[in-house]
């Protein structure tokens, strides 16, 4: 995934620290994942939501000369400028959700219906990634992996998926946990600085949430 925008060098000192220049990964994003169902069977699109840390929602708003209103919100016009930036994938954009049943990817269209908003002050993106051919999930293994290939982005899910259209599907958040293989890679990640790529392939998904679902 390319970086939506070029670091900004007047940043405070204190700001800086909280994110340092020199460190894999470098943006951090919570979020989730949200199963859109027809029916109770199939599985039509995934909704996902990103919600970007405090240094990179001050720094993203900045770069734009936006600030946020006194409520803490984005003017309508503002959010438009940002949801229009954004709409602008990169061409390496690899989708941060994998979706894989039976052990087979699963393919999925181009992000659609990107929305924008400001959430405790952080940047919150969501967009539809709908399914080429809706999917049939009843007695399927079924996983979700929420990871940027390269790492330079870090995802972790920290909201409870949902099911959309479905009642009867359950979904199970299984965290990435640190292991002292992970743990020495990413000692070595941190010495790569912002324009440098991992040597390893995939390398995200070493470091990947994910989300089992049972629709039994």
């Amino acid at each position: 995934m390319k970086r939506p925008f070029v670091f900004v060098i007047g940043m405070t000192v204190g700001i800086a620290l909280a994110a340092p220049m020199n460190a894999h990964p470098h943006i951090f994003v919570d979020g989730g994942i949200d199963f859109i169902m027809s029916g109770d069977e199939t599985l039509d699109a995934l909704s996902i939501t990103w919600l970007y840390d405090e240094f990179e929602t001050l720094y993203d708003l900045s770069s734009r000369g936006i600030e946020p209103q006194p409520d803490g919100t984005l003017s309508n016009a503002d959010r438009e400028a940002i949801r229009a930036a954004y709409s602008d994938w990169p061409d390496d954009f690899d989708g941060s959700a994998h979706l894989s049943i039976d052990s087979d990817l699963i393919e999925m269209a181009w992000p659609s219906d990107l929305a924008v908003d400001l959430v405790d002050g952080r940047l919150q993106l969501t967009f539809l990634r709908k399914l080429e051919t809706p999917a049939i999930l009843t007695n399927k293994s079924v996983e979700v992996a929420f990871y940027e290939s390269t790492y330079f982005f870090a995802f972790a899910i920290t909201n409870d998926p949902s099911f959309v259209g479905n009642e009867t599907c359950e979904a199970v958040v299984v965290p990435y946990t640190p292991g002292e293989q992970s743990d020495e890679m990413k000692q070595s990640l941190a010495l790569l600085n912002r324009e440098e790529t991992p040597d390893i392939a995939n390398v995200g998904q070493l470091f990947a949430d994910r989300i089992v679902v049972n629709c039994a």
